[in-house]
C-alpha cells in the first residue's frame, strides 16, 4: 500500500495521531485561559526534570540493571529478558509520579474529598507494583518456555539427509 510506505503505517493511526494532538491542544488552549503562567511553568519545570535530573537516573539505572543482572546462559536458547524489568518498573515509576502527593501523605484537602485515609495508598501502590512485577515474572516464564520447546523441537527434528530413503 502506497499509503503505509509514504506514512509508515496504517490509516488508522495517523487518525489517532490527529485525535491526540486535538486533545491536546483542546486541553492546552483551556489550560492557558485559566493560569497561563502556571501552566507554563509547570511545562519548563516538568522538560527540565525529566531532561535533566529524570532522564540521566533511569538511564544510569537501566546500565546498572543490565551490568549486574547479565549473564551468558549457554545451555539454553537466549529470552530477552530486560524489557520484562523495564515495563513494570516504568509503571510503578509513573503511578508513584502521578499519586506521589497521597503516597507520601503530602496532599493536605483530598483525603476529605474521598473520605479515604493516607494509609491505603502506600499499600495499594505497592500491591500494584507487586501484581505488575509478578504478571511481567509470569509473562517472562510462558516465553522462555515456548523458546525452550521450540528448541528442543528443533533438536528433535532429523538433519537433512538423514533420514529414511524415499
Amino acid at each position: 500500500m502506497r499509503f503505509v510506505r509514504w506514512y509508515g503505517s496504517g490509516p488508522l493511526h495517523l487518525l489517532v495521531l490527529i485525535a491526540s494532538f486535538a486533545l491536546t491542544g483542546y486541553a492546552m488552549v483551556r489550560l492557558f485561559a485559566v493560569r497561563p503562567l502556571e501552566v507554563a511553568i509547570w511545562f519548563v519545570g516538568a522538560a527540565i526534570l525529566h531532561d535533566l535530573i529524570l532522564l540521566p537516573l533511569y538511564s544510569l539505572a537501566d546500565l546498572s540493571a543490565l551490568s549486574v543482572l547479565r549473564h551468558d546462559a549457554t545451555d539454553g536458547p537466549a529470552v530477552p529478558w530486560i524489557n520484562h524489568l523495564r515495563v513494570p518498573t516504568f509503571l510503578s515509576g509513573l503511578l508513584l509520579l502521578v499519586w506521589f502527593p497521597l503516597i507520601f501523605r503530602l496532599s493536605v484537602p483530598y483525603p476529605g474529598y474521598t473520605g479515604l485515609s493516607y494509609s491505603v495508598y502506600l499499600g495499594r501502590w505497592l500491591a500494584i507494583t507487586g501484581v505488575v512485577f509478578a504478571a511481567s515474572a509470569v509473562a517472562f516464564s510462558f516465553r522462555l518456555r515456548r523458546v525452550r520447546r521450540a528448541a528442543r523441537a528443533d533438536e528433535e527434528r532429523p538433519a537433512p539427509g538423514h533420514g529414511a530413503a524415499p
